[in-house]
């Protein structure tokens, strides 16, 4: 009978001790991915994609209160485009946020309708004059919860000869860099609510041009995103719910609109 006794006194301690190391183990874990579906890539007031896309983010915080991180972000469009092309992007990242403010650099990729004749289809060719590559400097700021109001600033600050970020000599030589840039604000008008309501509105020019990438390329000021995004959790059961977003956006300078549904499956 003692040995029997002892016996569950070990298996015991020892199943606890098991699953104090998985506990620890999964709150330790900086590791993590997450996948989005949505009925089109909608981006800074460009529409990337009309057809349904699939988009997978996978991150590694590099601290333990998961400030800083990096990752790869990547989508992929379901169908062919009407232009029969088919959209697919991979994006490397590194970032910092401490809930307020972010700021991040990302290395953007998208090998949709390359035009050779200016840009390399090469996803490992990074020179100046023929990259597709885009390095990308994004920064936000959210005021404070008295007054929510968050300011968006990205400047592309390398590549994108496909974007027609480059601009070349008359030799065909590189000459210089565009540095389009994005800013945008952006305001809770509805929070804590079962169904929430933001309203944003975005503007872009370039920092060494006339043109920028967002706008219709014929003024060098223009606002290119307006609309509003509403948000709420669908619970489906126990334990699982789905976040869920609905957004109406415009682009005045280049006069169209678009509808976007999304939803976060994990």
């Amino acid at each position: 009978m003692k040995k029997l006794i002892y016996l569950c006194l070990i298996l015991s301690g020892t199943g606890t001790l098991f699953a104090q190391e998985n506990k620890e183990t999964a709150e330790e874990s900086r590791l993590d991915f997450t996948a989005n579906i949505q009925n089109n890539h909608l981006w800074r007031g460009l529409i990337i994609t009309d057809k349904p896309v699939v988009m997978g983010n996978l991150s590694y915080a590099l601290d333990k209160e998961k400030k800083w991180k990096v990752g790869v972000w990547g989508a992929s469009a379901l169908t062919d485009d009407k232009d029969n092309t088919h959209y697919k992007e991979i994006n490397y990242y590194v970032q910092f946020s401490n809930g307020r403010f972010y700021i991040g650099l990302w290395d953007l990729f998208n090998s949709r309708n390359i035009n050779t004749a200016v840009a390399s289809e090469d996803i490992f060719n990074y020179s100046n004059r023929r990259t597709a590559h885009i390095i990308d400097l994004r920064t936000n700021y959210t005021f404070g919860a008295t007054f929510p109001l968050n300011i968006e600033a990205d400047i592309m600050l390398y590549g994108g000869a496909n974007a027609g970020e480059v601009v070349l000599e008359s030799d065909g030589t590189y000459k210089k860099n565009k540095y389009s840039t994005y800013i945008q604000a952006s305001y809770p008008v509805i929070k804590d609510k079962k169904v929430n309501l933001d309203a944003f509105v975005g503007a872009g020019f370039a920092l060494n041009d006339k043109r920028f990438l967002y706008g219709n390329r014929e003024n060098s000021f223009d606002i290119v995103n307006v609309g509003v995004k509403a948000s709420k959790t669908v619970k489906i059961t126990d334990h699982y719910s789905l976040p869920v977003s609905m957004m109406a956006m415009w682009n005045p300078s280049n006069k169209f609109a678009r509808i976007q549904l999304a939803a976060t499956v994990f």
